[in-house]
């Protein structure tokens, strides 16, 4: 059996024999592409990703990725990538020739925007200059460096296999290589981690002066190895001594935070996780990668890839896992658990651009939202309280039918 010949049925969710306008105009369109192998798995990990073999399958994986876009090629004809983003797992495993083939196979088939935005994840224990030299001359202009902490007691207990100076020098690499835009990665609410240690981490990382730092909680997920053994979390007082201190650190050296854990300088947000936020489409290809995409008649279908990369190398096996076409029962909750984090929010009027649906199918959830002041009151945008930021499930749960 074939892979397009096995591909799997589209599953239709919700009211989707309700009307729902044409989109006026397509959504920006994004390529995700999962790259699965990492070192080592870290115990807090809950993405797809898999200790890598000694020697990694990596012409044959570029061959099933290219593959894989082939075949949603269709719905995305005539439209221009604006952004790509190579996530993992740890996609700087892979050489830069490997990357570089990638690449030009994905723009002989989708044209790339003038001003793309590419981006590249990679993790301290993984840096050499000149592997990163030759990805930033593929044309890959932004790295997300996963540091998560520069202390050794804290990189120990979260499995990573870097020390602190290595992360440190990762910086530095990466400036000398030639990327003036880079994230960092950094946690708080580490295991026995006081409001010190955390804020010494903030510091060393303004220091390194990246263009974007996403600072986040750690959060215990089903699982991972610490869902079963879990570490002692800091107490929730001092989590929110952190929070406030943290942001306060932010914002005094320019980091505006735009997001619940995404902080920039100006003009430096991650422009491929604003279109996420914003509704916007993404194909995604590699083992167990998601996408999202529009189609000019009102329909807006989900995907999601196989899991194993066993199974995705494997021939007689189906790419793509699963599809569901959004119901128009789920679209206001669909939208808005992306914009809502957006510390802005959005215009309005994105709602019935993105989604086809009228500005009324909000109301009831709306006017709910903003008498529990959870929600601004605002017509011309969706935008959360102060409190709604902080309580954003019970802000969503108002949306859902």
């Amino acid at each position: 059996m074939t892979r397009e010949s096995s591909a799997s049925p589209l599953i239709f969710g919700g009211d989707v024999q309700s009307p729902r306008a044409a989109l006026p105009v397509l959504p920006p369109l994004a390529l995700y592409i999962h790259i699965p192998w990492c070192v080592r798995k870290c115990p807090y990990c809950d993405f797809n990703s898999h200790t890598a073999s000694p020697v990694l399958p990596e012409e044959e994986y570029v061959d099933a990725l290219l593959a894989d876009l082939d075949q949603d090629l269709h719905a995305v004809y005539g439209r221009e990538l604006s952004s790509i983003f190579f996530g993992g797992g740890t996609p700087s495993l892979f050489s830069a020739d490997s990357l570089g083939r990638l690449l030009k196979g994905v723009e002989q088939r989708i044209p790339f925007a003038s001003d793309i935005e590419i981006t590249l994840e990679a993790n301290p224990g993984t840096f050499e200059q000149d592997k990163f030299v030759a990805y930033r001359k593929l044309g890959i202009n932004r790295l997300s460096i996963g540091i998560q902490s520069f202390q050794q007691e804290k990189l120990e207990a979260l499995g990573r296999i870097h020390n602190g100076d290595e992360a440190v020098r990762a910086a530095g690499m990466a400036r000398q290589a030639g990327f003036d835009n880079f994230n960092l990665d950094l946690m708080h609410g580490l295991p026995n981690q006081s409001l010190d240690d955390a804020l010494a981490d903030l510091r060393t990382a303004i220091a390194l002066k990246p263009t974007h730092l996403s600072w986040y909680q750690l959060t215990l997920e089903p699982n991972t190895v610490f869902w079963n053994q879990p570490p002692t979390l800091p107490e929730d007082d001092t989590l929110w001594d952190i929070q406030e201190a943290g942001q306060a650190l932010l914002a005094e050296h320019g980091y505006a935070q735009y997001e619940v854990s995404a902080y920039a300088l100006p003009g430096r947000p991650a422009r491929h996780n604003l279109n996420y936020w914003s509704f916007g489409d993404f194909i995604g290809i590699g083992a167990g990668a998601h996408g999202k995409l529009s189609h000019p008649d009102g329909r807006i279908v989900r995907t999601w890839k196989t899991r194993l990369p066993k199974d995705y190398l494997n021939p007689a096996k189906s790419f793509r896992a699963g599809e569901k076409a959004l119901g128009n029962d789920e679209m206001p909750f669909e939208f808005l658990m992306n914009a809502l984090r957006l510390t802005e929010g959005v215009e309005s009027r994105l709602y019935p651009e993105r989604t086809g649906m009228t500005l009324e199918s909000l109301a009831e959830g709306r006017r709910e939202a903003e008498q529990s002041g959870l929600l601004q009151v605002e017509p011309s945008r969706l935008v959360a309280t102060e409190r709604g930021q902080l309580f954003l499930n019970d802000l969503l749960q108002k949306f859902l039918t």
